[in-house]
């Protein structure tokens, strides 16, 4: 440890050089997985902390499938880390900016675990030099300038005896040093190793460090010892593994298809099909003999140095078939969590809470903030089990319903716009889904929600891409809903973009397809948009034309709101045509309709805009002072005024 803190310190070759380093200290640990490297960076950053007021930062960059994990997922993940929030769909430079920006002036320590190449280090660098990186890696990072190799090996003697001891006791050691001896050196020194055999003496307190020993030596030859690295990690798991209970080995083998290895009682009981009792005992259990390492309450995580023996298992042991069902068991597991989660955030005495208060106990939440903190905790692991079924290609009817639930849960808690990041790739992965199957209707109302998001972001022209992406895929599918959503989005894009024309345009033609399916509520909504845009164009005939509409829909369709704002859309449309008389009678039955609309918002808004109508058009003084009184009493939230009112007839 001090030799690393030496590493630290030592000036670099801009120092040297008489400049400041341009870009933060990177610490290499490396080493194979089993070698203890990840500890010794988790161990290294502990002390440190101290050093690095700002905090600490850690993220892995490579699954547990071993894939690398691209960039701008944990360029996000460590700017929420800082409370820093980044628009949905930023690319990965972007991302990569705004994290150098927000470390700027800053002391973090940055522990990037896992490192797949130099490039994700690059692209993570912080500018800022009184920031560390430690970058935990297989071999060299080639590409990154300045790094401070570590390299870690086997432990000594004195430690590998003492982390035997851990497990074993000291007494089977004291009674036979040399035996503990020698077993530390049949497993090389090699931390991963010396926890299995730990871990298997510990289950047999009758065992002594000698037993241990022969029956490692007695293991017959295998194809994993050919590799002198793995071998003391492979031989070590064949004996802990083969002296596990049918039952127990095969819930461990199938622990590997928990999301990013991360696993607690629910989800290791319903891959193995089990109880959450029997499955939170076996947890405890494979933690104890050193088969998972803790990572808080009730939560474990599979070794990244078990990982491929585990996956090498799977494949021997399980049929295809045993496979895909336990997985299909641990997703539907978690569609039915998050339903339940969802419903928690409904109010007390809801039809959906008292759905919530039948559903089984191990799924269901006290309250909508026990359900909330659940949501947050588990966010990464159900988002990476989205990805895992999209990835399959084999349970698409479920990976979809498993996105469906996730994206209502989130939106419930947070609300769209505070959900907006995951929605955005919750989005994408159900648009993957559509692609490869061919679902033209479910890729149409991917490409809405995802333009959606682009177009609140700021990327109108990716945001009109997409909608009219979408509207092919929705004329395809023939569906008259999402092709009416299409082309109102493409009106409303054109809207932002201020080209009154084409806006008009297209919500023309989504008014069509809505009058043509006799949806009045739609056509009202399309007819005051027509009013909006015609009037921004100055065409304001045309305006009052599609306003008078509008109010005509919305009667009909019972929306008494509606109405009211269509009828101040009628009276500022005939202001500005030159009737200033129908605008007052029309500013009249509009301050009429919002008094019985049912919202106090907008009565005020309405009763306010109304008296200012009536001092520019010459009406009643005192019906204008009324309206105001009434606007500020909606406000203050008292009684509504009672003076005057105005009449159509006024």
């Amino acid at each position: 440890m001090l030799s690393l803190r030496a590493d630290i310190e030592r000036a670099g070759l801009d120092t040297l050089a008489g400049r400041k380093a341009a870009r933060s200290r990177v610490l290499l640990i490396a080493g194979r997985p089993g070698w203890g490297r990840t500890a010794l960076a988790e161990e290294l950053a502990r002390r440190l902390a101290d050093d690095y007021p700002d905090g600490v930062l850690s993220a892995r960059l490579t699954t547990s499938a071993g894939d690398p994990v691209p960039t701008e997922r944990t360029a996000r993940e460590l700017l929420g880390r800082l409370g820093v929030s980044a628009p949905p769909g930023a690319d990965e430079d972007d991302l990569s900016e705004a994290l150098r920006a927000a470390l700027d002036g800053k002391r973090v320590l940055l522990l990037l675990d896992d490192v797949a190449g130099a490039e994700q280090v690059d692209a993570l660098l912080p500018d800022e030099p009184d920031c560390l990186v430690v970058a935990v890696s297989r071999g060299p990072l080639t590409g990154v300038p300045d790094v401070r190799p570590c390299t870690v090996g086997g432990l000594d003697v004195s430690a590998a005896v003492g982390l035997l001891a851990q497990y074993t006791g000291p007494t089977r050691i004291t009674c036979d040093p040399v035996a503990a001896q020698s077993l530390v050196e049949e497993c090389a020194g090699q931390p991963a190793a010396l926890v299995l055999v730990g871990g298997w003496l510990a289950a047999r307190p009758q065992a002594s460090v000698a037993d241990a020993l022969a029956r490692l030596c007695e293991l017959p030859p295998d194809e994993g010892d050919l590799d002198h690295g793995a071998r003391p990690l492979t031989r070590a798991f064949r004996l802990a593994y083969a002296a596990l209970p049918s039952a127990a080995a095969r819930m461990l083998r199938l622990l590997v298809m928990a999301p990013g290895g991360s696993v607690d009682a629910q989800i290791a009981s319903a891959l193995a099909g089990c109880s959450v009792a029997d499955g939170e005992a076996a947890l405890e259990g494979f933690a104890a003999y050193g088969m998972l390492r803790p990572r808080g309450t009730g939560r474990y995580l599979v070794p990244g140095c078990l990982d491929p023996l585990l996956r090498e298992r799977l494949a021997a042991e399980e049929r295809p078939a045993e496979v895909e069902l336990a997985r299909a068991r641990m997703l539907e597991r978690a569609v039915r969590q998050l339903h339940a989660c969802r419903l928690a955030a409904e109010p007390a005495g809801s039809p959906g809470r008292k759905k919530l208060a039948g559903m089984p106990k191990p799924l269901r939440f006290s309250s909508s903030a026990e359900a909330s903190g659940w949501l947050e905790e588990r966010l990464p692991t159900l988002i990476e089990a989205a990805r895992m079924a999209v990835e399959t290609g084999q349970l698409d009817t479920l990976a979809r319903r498993l996105v469906a639930a996730l994206t209502h849960a989130l939106t419930a808690h947070r609300g769209f716009e505070g959900a907006a990041v995951e929605l955005y790739g919750l989005h994408q992965l159900v648009l993957d889904v559509a692609r490869r199957r061919d679902l033209p209707a479910e890729r149409a109302a991917a490409l809405l929600n995802l333009g959606d998001l682009d177009g609140g972001a700021g990327r109108v022209d990716k945001a009109l891409t997409r909608y009219k992406s979408a509207l092919e895929a929705a004329r395809a599918s023939g569906d008259p809903y999402t092709t009416g959503r299409a082309l109102e989005s493409i009106g409303a894009t054109y809207q932002a973009l201020e080209d009154w024309h084409r806006a008009a345009d297209w919500f023309g033609r989504a008014l069509e397809l809505r009058l043509s399916r006799r949806d009045t509520p739609a056509a009202a909504r399309l007819y005051a948009r027509l009013g909006t845009v015609h009037g921004y164009a100055g065409r304001w005939g045309e305006a009052l034309r599609d306003w008078r509409a509008a109010a005509a829909a919305c009667r009909r369709a019972g929306d008494q709101a509606g109405y009211a704002r269509a009828l101040s859309g009628t009276a500022g449309a005939q202001e500005r045509s030159g009737r200033p008389r129908e605008a007052l009678r029309t500013w009249a039955e509009t301050a009429a309709a919002a008094r019985t609309c049912g919202d106090t918002g907008l009565h005020a808004e309405l009763a306010r805009h109304a008296a200012d109508a009536m001092d520019r058009l010459g009406g009643d003084p005192a019906v204008a002072r009324s309206l105001r009184r009434t606007a500020r009493r909606i406000e203050a939230g008292e009684a509504e005024d009672t003076g005057p009112s105005p009449q159509s007839g006024d």
